[in-house]
């Protein structure tokens, strides 16, 4: 097994993505965490989201320990059987999220040139 630190959440859904979802275990929601197993080609992946720790792409050789690393996972945190609906809702409200930061800065832009065109007369 290998394992690689990854410091964005973006990098991890890309991965997704690119995947075949075998199955997803925790809730970031009601938990700290959550491991997406997926396979690309030929390697079996573990993609960990950790909201307190760093995040990690873990790469299995076997299948086997893949399924063992699956089912330890299931045991730490408890089981939770992947929805592809929960995940677009939820990626659709972290983007919310993102426009909604995005255009409180903008108008809070706008409203320091306001003050300064009104600080000119």
């Amino acid at each position: 097994m290998e394992e690689i630190e990854v410091t964005s959440w973006l990098t991890l859904d890309a991965l997704k993505k690119a995947a075949e979802m075998v199955e997803t275990v925790g809730n970031l929601q009601t938990g700290h965490s959550m491991s997406v197993f997926c396979k690309i080609e030929e390697d079996y992946l573990e993609l960990r989201y950790c909201d307190s720790s760093a995040n990690t792409i873990r790469c299995y050789e076997e299948r086997d320990k893949f399924d063992e690393a699956l089912k330890e996972r299931k045991e730490e945190v408890g089981e939770a059987p992947y929805d592809e609906e929960e995940d677009r809702n939820f990626e659709e409200e972290e983007e919310d999220e993102e426009e909604g930061q995005e255009e409180k800065s903008e108008d809070s832009d706008q409203e320091k040139e306001e003050e300064n065109e009104e600080e000119k007369f």
